[in-house]
């Protein structure tokens, strides 16, 4: 609770390195990379009868809401909302969970704030849900930029010496905390963690389609990876989009014919832009069989 307890406006970062975002319908809420806009923003509000419960209000006055309606039918996750509901009930409440540096939003049904990755629908989509998949464990995890603070804390705020403790043996530690002025806003009071190629390389892809067709509209997916094996590399994206086979490819900048990588990647760790494309794609199949570029 102590970066929420003395803020009175934050923007949330997930594992995406996108912004929790208010769109302008006044009722979705979803993903984007650029956190400089009013829509990004959310107010802090410290429910009164708690300590470690807050409520988040967007710029357009309503507030984040867990909702009871399926994202997806026959999916588990729920859709999250802008909502101003009559009477503040449970559904706009929220407990912060101190996770390394990072933090957890959880509802008070113990279900937890969730920004999807993947292709679409998925993809910058926003739900509560428990994940269960290996790969979406931190799809939970939230950075908390701090835009503004209070001058001083009302007096109910309540500093307890061992909240957000953090275990610095814990596996889950993403990196150290800093606090410094940067970012979108000149007066931001950012408090994020480095670079993630700092902790290995960050690769950007592309996903094909089942001609081997890149559709530019959409901007790039990102992860980071500490191997150096194309074998490791491609589970790793299986995992992360929940495909079975495929096939990880290099564009040539003379030609722009797509690669398949082999072996080892680059050394030095230098961040990478690659294309998936699905091995049950007839490209992709006559691709394995002669190794001529897609």
């Amino acid at each position: 609770m102590d970066l929420f307890q003395n803020s009175k406006e934050v923007r949330l970062r997930s594992v995406h390195d996108k912004y929790l975002i208010a769109e302008e319908d006044e009722e979705s809420v979803t993903q984007e990379r650029n956190g400089s806009s009013k829509n990004a923003k959310w107010t802090v509000e410290i429910v009164e009868t708690s300590d470690n419960i807050i409520r988040l209000k967007s710029c357009y006055n309503k507030y984040l809401t867990a909702s009871n309606q399926p994202f997806l039918l026959g999916m588990t996750g729920r859709r999250v909302m802008q909502t101003l509901p009559s009477r503040l009930d449970s559904s706009i409440e929220w407990e912060p969970i101190r996770e390394g540096n990072s933090v957890k939003l959880k509802t008070r049904y113990g279900q937890f704030l969730r920004a999807n990755g993947g292709l679409p629908p998925w993809r910058n989509s926003v739900t509560h849900d428990i994940p269960h998949r290996t790969a979406t464990q931190d799809w939970i995890l939230w950075d908390v930029h701090v835009v503004e603070i209070l001058v001083a804390p009302p007096p109910r705020f309540v500093v307890h010496s061992d909240s957000f403790a953090s275990d610095s043996s814990s596996p889950s530690t993403r990196s150290s905390m800093s606090a410094s002025f940067s970012g979108p806003e000149s007066n931001d009071l950012v408090v994020s963690s480095p670079p993630k190629g700092s902790d290995g390389r960050t690769i950007y892809f592309h996903i094909a389609n089942e001609y081997g067709e890149i559709d530019e509209g959409f901007e790039e997916l990102g992860i980071t990876f500490k191997g150096n094996g194309v074998q490791e590399l491609t589970k790793r994206l299986e995992e992360e989009l929940g495909m079975n086979g495929i096939i990880v490819c290099t564009r040539s900048p003379l030609n722009g014919n797509l690669y398949p990588l082999r072996l080892q990647l680059p050394p030095n760790n230098s961040t990478m832009h690659v294309v998936v494309v699905p091995s049950s794609s007839q490209e992709a199949q006559d691709l394995g069989r002669t190794g001529t570029p897609l």
